[in-house]
């Protein structure tokens, strides 16, 4: 069992589960441990604290580093949105920690980190919901609020999912062009009409979750040759080219040749029209970006966070993260949630 000192103790908390990991000033992964969810807005507050404080114990166990406090803690937090959250955060999570710095992020900043080769680029998100982020070169930070209509928020697989319901509702009752999404929508719930989607989710029988999770349906339908579909996957395209596009400007990155990481399951379509859409445009807006995919889980960014904190040069060595990208991709492709005990 190893004794060696953590030098980072990361934090990446979504809205489903929780990976945290301790690691060695050089990226080496001391130990690593994946649990519940720990956000506030998932769970009481109370609850979160003790998920929080039992999956650091697990860690430091697994790490032989029990009685040690990290020099940095970076947690990377769905949640983590306005200054009062963050502030009920940093002071539940330096509790927790046990001493030592910390640093408290949304978590979009874990994406944009671990999909990039250096501190500054741009994210954009895109799963169940849209956000986006971006960190100038000199460290400026930016992001949308991502907290839905109410923010000028169009996109991820829930928005999709949605509107091709209301497409195929309006393409059979005759307020809208008809389209292969009335057969393919209902189909997908096994049922037949539209119409018969609609009643089943107002008498309860139809669960709004399983109505946005249709995306993919979309998606096959656009690339089967649907136009009504396809104006939905572009409209999807163009939403993350416009954050994009906004984010460079914000950070002046517009002239740079910033990486710009694509995080979150709405990417892993293969449909190939929304990506030639999305790189043309993204490209167009920002000439020399290179467009990547997030391949490794999000809580190698908060671990990149905290050893670039401990860098001279404001930038982990490539050599440190590419030990800690190593590591981490090699737990987490058999890591499973586990309720702490």
């Amino acid at each position: 069992m190893t004794t060696r000192r953590p030098a980072v103790l990361a934090i990446d908390g979504g809205n489903s589960k929780a990976d945290v990991a301790l690691l060695a000033a050089d990226g080496t992964v001391l130990g690593a441990v994946r649990g519940p969810t720990i956000s506030h807005q998932a769970v009481p507050l109370p609850e979160a604290t003790s998920r929080l404080r039992m999956l650091i114990d697990q860690v430091r166990i697994a790490a032989g580093a029990e009685a040690s406090a990290p020099r940095i803690s970076v947690a990377c937090l769905a949640g983590a949105d306005y200054p009062e959250d963050l502030r009920l955060l940093r002071g539940m999570f330096r509790e927790a920690a046990n001493g030592g710095d910390v640093l408290i992020l949304n978590d979009t900043f874990a994406a944009l980190r671990g999909g990039a080769s250096r501190p500054w680029g741009i994210a954009l998100i895109c799963g169940q919901g849209i956000n986006g982020a971006a960190v100038a070169v000199d460290g400026r930070r930016v992001r949308f609020a991502g907290v839905g209509d109410i923010a000028g928020d169009w996109g991820g697989g829930a928005s999709v999912g949605m509107a091709g319901l209301a497409a195929a509702v309006r393409g059979r009752d005759g307020r809208g062009p008809r389209t292969a999404l009335e057969r393919t929508i209902p189909a997908a719930v096994g049922l037949r009409r539209p119409d018969a989607m609609t009643h089943a989710y107002y008498a309860g029988h139809l669960d709004e979750e399983r109505v946005r999770d249709l995306a993919p349906v979309v998606f096959a339908t656009a690339a089967d040759g649907d136009a009504v579909a396809r104006s939905i996957v572009d409209r999807l395209a163009d939403e993350l080219i416009v954050m994009a596009a906004a984010l460079a400007r914000r950070t002046s990155l517009v002239r740079r040749d910033p990486e710009v990481v694509l995080a979150g399951g709405v990417f892993k379509t293969n449909e190939p029209g929304f990506h030639a859409r999305l790189r043309a445009g993204v490209t167009a807006a920002i000439p020399a970006a290179r467009i990547v995919r997030l391949g490794s889980p999000p809580v190698l960014g908060a671990a990149l966070l905290g050893l670039d904190a401990l860098a001279p040069s404001g930038a982990a060595p490539a050599r440190v993260a590419d030990r800690a990208r190593a590591d981490l991709d090699a737990w987490s492709a058999t890591a499973r949630v586990e309720m702490p005990s």
